[in-house]
């Protein structure tokens, strides 16, 4: 069956809802049930669909997210190009709980999960140097700031496994390595997504200083200046990272995150073009 093109979009930690107006769909892939039902809408007159990466009601933690399934159905109902938000902790003292921050690399800690599709008998090694479509990335900056939200264009993001936070030496230690934000969910689903030959890209919305982020003299005094538009931001500390902190946050901020998601689906094709190097190892899909 024949399907329209679509932009997707995969919502992470606090994200279950993209537009109202839906229908939803349940599709069967050879990997298992995606996480949820795909919601297709549209945005500004682009077709989407969503998919809420925990489920619609977190249910399920980054290590048992079935991400091959999610890609595997996103790509059956049409959609080649993904927008992949998540939420993040900072790294860096200049990065600050508010900022959206559209990475251009990322550094794969986890372990244990289902990280391609390539299982045997026919073997795939993956050109991955640059993770991330520039052209989505692009469109996410410019939606960033044509939203008036603080952008920090490009940075990386160190994936670890959760669902745990990190200890405050491993915090210390990711800094070190001049990493900007961490995250749980970034590997596989990007790797994946450039199995299946779609566009992928992250904007990853700041939530807090991850634990071990001490620079309190600098972080302290962007926060004390309610610099970068962040909303409802708390005095920074060296408290532990919590969820509960992390998810409200989140929530405080999901309209300023669905605005820009909003702007940049609209703004981008919903096929990529002749020259675009997401699109050379694609999978095929039967």
């Amino acid at each position: 069956m024949a399907h329209p093109e679509r932009v997707g979009v995969i919502g992470g930690s606090g994200f279950y809802r993209l537009v109202d107006d839906v229908e939803h769909v349940v599709v069967d892939t050879p990997y298992g049930p995606p996480s949820a039902p795909i919601a297709l809408g549209e945005v500004e007159g682009r077709a989407v669909a969503f998919l809420a990466r925990h489920g619609t009601g977190h249910e399920l933690p980054p290590h048992q997210v079935n991400y091959r399934a999610n890609l595997w159905a996103l790509r059956a109902l049409g959609v080649r190009r993904v927008l992949g938000p998540c939420a993040a902790g900072s790294l860096q003292s200049h990065i600050h709980p508010g900022d959206f921050v559209v990475c251009d690399q990322l550094v794969d800690r986890t372990w244990g999960r289902a990280g391609t599709f390539f299982d045997g008998p026919e073997t795939n090694h993956l050109a991955f140097a640059d993770p991330y479509c520039p052209c989505l990335r692009q469109a996410l900056v410019a939606a960033g700031r044509d939203r008036g939200v603080s952008v920090v264009d490009g940075g990386t993001v160190v994936v670890v496994p959760g669902p745990r936070f990190s200890t405050r030496a491993e915090s210390r230690w990711h800094r070190a390595q001049g990493w900007d934000v961490v995250n749980m969910t970034q590997s596989p689903e990007a790797a994946l997504a450039r199995e299946l030959g779609l566009c992928y890209a992250t904007v990853a919305l700041v939530t807090d200083y991850d634990t071990g982020v001490e620079d309190l003299e600098e972080t302290g005094a962007a926060q004390e200046a309610g610099s970068h538009g962040a909303v409802s931001q708390e005095a920074v500390s060296q408290e532990a990272v919590s969820q509960e902190a992390v998810f409200a946050f989140f929530q405080e901020n999901l309209d300023r995150l669905r605005q820009v998601l909003f702007t940049a689906s609209a703004s981008v094709s919903s096929q990529a073009g002749a020259d675009c190097a997401c699109a050379a190892s694609g999978f095929p899909l039967s």
